[in-house]
């Protein structure tokens, strides 16, 4: 039986100037296309900048802001999981995500996500659980495994050059992801999710 591949939409949560997350971002992009079960679209929050003041409830939005909004949109519904990646700031994951996360509702729901953080000594972990908690609500499911870069900076030069044991915790990541993406879809073809 030939299953069709995944849709990955690989998410960059980080909008700062100088940031790492484009290497990080591009990095597991490449993980997940060099596996047969998966095609990717690398979405970045500084190419869909929805501003943080939201319409009222039932309120549309400025034509400007419907037309970048819809567009993400689109990419979001269309993708079958997620892969996050998230820098720590502050002991949280940055405004520019939740923001992204915030516009939308459906799109997320009854999907998996995987997260990829990194930071300092902490490697972005209580970033990545804070997500948890906000997917959660929004209707999405973490999975179990993660991927966590400590002090990353002097790594990825280049996409290849990603720290040791990073691409054997991305394959567990992505097995995961795969796992719950192929079960998940499943179960939205048979019942759509209510919300």
């Amino acid at each position: 039986m030939t299953t069709q591949p995944l849709s990955v939409a690989v998410i960059i949560g980080s909008a700062r100037g100088g940031r790492l997350g484009d290497k990080v971002g591009h990095w597991i992009a490449g993980q997940a296309r060099s596996r047969d079960d998966m095609t990717v679209d690398v979405i970045d929050v500084v190419e869909h900048p929805l501003p943080v003041a939201m319409p009222a409830m039932g309120e549309e939005p400025a034509e400007h802001v419907r037309t970048v909004k819809d567009a993400l949109s689109a990419r979001l519904a269309a993708a079958d999981a997620f892969v996050v990646v998230t820098p720590e700031y502050n002991h949280s994951f940055p405004a520019s995500l939740k923001n992204i996360i915030d516009w939308h509702l459906q799109e997320w729901a009854a999907k998996p996500v995987g997260l990829v953080s990194y930071g300092g000594m902490g490697g972005g972990l209580r970033a990545a659980e804070h997500l948890r908690q906000v997917f959660a609500e929004v209707h999405a499911m973490t999975v179990r495994e993660m991927v966590s870069l400590h002090n990353p900076w002097s790594s990825f030069s280049h996409a290849d050059d990603a720290p040791e044991g990073a691409d054997a915790a991305a394959k567990k990541l992505l097995d995961q992801v795969a796992w719950w993406g192929r079960a998940l879809r499943t179960a939205r073809a048979e019942q759509p999710y209510a919300l």
